[in-house]
């Protein structure tokens, strides 16, 4: 029910603008909980939301594990619980993975349709994992680009990349290669140190930046934070989560959810960076829209 992450759009552009609303917005969503796992590397998320707009109620559990020995293993699994929310009753158990990837893509295509230059021509793509599938899915639907390129740290997952989407793609060898020039940057990584350097990107490029959703991880360096526009999905998860922001020092311009709403401008003309990390909003609109059209067909 979600093969086309596309059709999300306006329930997220909803919910975005919803959260960013305040109270009026009737979008109930705390900060998520992180509980370390210290013996073997790795996080427990809890993440849940309650949207009015929407009449739902989920809550998502992910885990995250940095470096794992067994790469067959995802860096991060999810389950999302859709309960009813005029009695509690649980309704769904869904795979979070699935609509984690579809969900963060779509968020971040709604982010570029505002932010990105007027021609934008050349897409670079940083990390090769599950989101660099499903950021290179929505963006070639959504926008036309003439060149898209990708890096990764091991270069057969990039070839490998290459090889199985739907259109062709540049395996470059460095990540300033990939970078150098692109309209549209997105950084999908486990990186904990920064990857993507100010001094390479184009002035008026914009970048979405997914990975480093914690307070000691970098994607991206100061100079790229400071010199560009910063639009994020929530500021007091930013503020918490955010290694990129909290450690750059860099001043938020405003949440995706202002534009959206029209209380802050895009400014497209600028090189800007979207820190994305994600809300348990975004998951509730997704878990009810693959719900609602699941029931739909049965």
């Amino acid at each position: 029910h979600l093969h086309r992450a596309s059709l999300l759009l306006p329930a997220l552009e909803a919910a975005l603008a919803n959260f960013s609303a305040g109270a009026e917005g009737g979008v109930v969503q705390p900060v998520r909980t992180v509980l370390p796992v210290p013996r073997h590397g790795g996080y427990l998320g809890v993440m849940p939301a309650y949207s009015a707009a929407d009449d739902a109620l989920t809550t998502k559990l992910v885990t995250f594990y940095e470096h794992l020995k067994d790469s067959s293993v995802p860096s991060h699994q999810a389950t999302v619980l859709l309960f009813d929310p005029s009695n509690g009753t649980l309704k769904a158990v869904l795979d979070g993975s699935v609509i984690t990837a579809k969900r963060t893509a779509a968020v971040s295509a709604i982010a570029t349709k505002l932010l990105m230059p007027a021609f934008a021509e050349v897409l670079c793509i940083l990390g090769a994992g599950v989101q660099a599938y499903s950021h290179y899915d929505i963006f070639t639907e959504l926008f036309t680009f003439k060149e898209v390129r990708i890096w990764n740290r091991t270069k057969e997952k990039a070839v490998a990349f290459a090889s199985a989407v739907s259109g062709p793609v540049r395996v470059c060898s460095s990540a300033q290669e990939a970078v150098t020039g692109a309209d549209v940057i997105v950084t999908v990584t486990m990186a904990t140190a920064p990857i993507l350097f100010g001094g390479w990107v184009k002035p008026g490029a914009h970048i979405n930046a997914v990975g480093a959703s914690r307070p000691d991880w970098r994607e991206l360096d100061d100079e790229l934070m400071k010199n560009s526009v910063l639009f994020v999905d929530s500021r007091d998860a930013a503020l918490t989560e955010s290694g990129d922001v909290i450690l750059s020092g860099a001043e938020i311009f405003a949440e995706l959810g202002e534009v959206l709403k029209g209380t802050k401008p895009a400014l497209p003309e600028k090189t800007t960076v979207f820190k994305s990390l994600g809300m348990a909003v975004e998951d509730t609109v997704a878990a009810k829209f693959v719900y609602d059209a699941w029931s739909a067909g049965n």
